[in-house]
């Protein structure tokens, strides 16, 4: 994942993820502009999958330190 790419919210990855679907079901374009295309849709991927990630492993831990509270 480029440095560039993990500033990205994951909003911003998303709505731009989500331009570059719509710019490949599209078509019209080249050879060449279809793999850049499709190249930064791989990268921006990663980069909601790594927010994703990081957002359940919050949720995992608020829920097990809640049950642990509710143990004592």
């Amino acid at each position: 994942m480029a440095e560039a790419d993990t500033a990205l919210g994951y909003e911003q990855a998303r709505d731009e993820l989500i331009e570059v679907v719509r710019k490949l079901e599209a078509g019209g374009t080249s050879l060449e502009e279809s793999l850049a295309l499709w190249e930064r849709g791989e990268e921006l991927a990663k980069v909601c999958q790594h927010w994703l990630e990081g957002a359940r492993a919050r949720l995992d831990s608020a829920l097990a330190a809640r049950e642990a509270a509710g143990e004592e």
